[in-house]
């Protein structure tokens, strides 16, 4: 079982930078691939970001590519995601999660993933 606390989310305006934070539980979060995902109203849960149980990929939207880092400590059980120029499109529930056994399909996708934060909100005014 891997619990996952987000943190870090707020309102900004457009242009500027928020560094969302997940703490995991768990003495194995090593060996968990770990995601960013959001969702905005009305919309369905989208892929932002993925990094591997190294640290040593990441892998992300196109949408946010060049904009935001995907990071990981694992002594410190916590991913991170820095977000840079940001626009309001990118207004949202953002979710940390947990993948035991993600593949190349799946780590875009929300099935890929076996453990799920409850969100932090991200607002970014025009």
């Amino acid at each position: 079982q891997v619990q996952l606390v987000e943190s870090g989310g707020g309102l900004v305006q457009a242009g500027g930078s928020l560094r969302l934070s997940c703490a995991a539980s768990g003495r194995t979060f090593s060996s968990y691939v770990m995601g960013w995902f959001r969702q905005a109203p009305g919309k369905e849960r989208e892929f932002v970001a993925a990094i591997s149980w190294s640290g040593g990929r990441t892998y992300y939207a196109d949408s946010v590519k060049g904009r935001f880092t995907i990071a990981r400590d694992n002594a410190k059980n916590t991913v991170y995601l820095q977000m840079n120029s940001l626009k309001p499109e990118d207004t949202a529930v953002y979710y940390c999660a947990a993948g035991g056994s993600v593949s190349t399909t799946t780590r875009v996708t929300a099935r890929g993933y076996d453990y799920w934060g409850q969100g932090t909100q991200v607002t970014v005014s025009s």
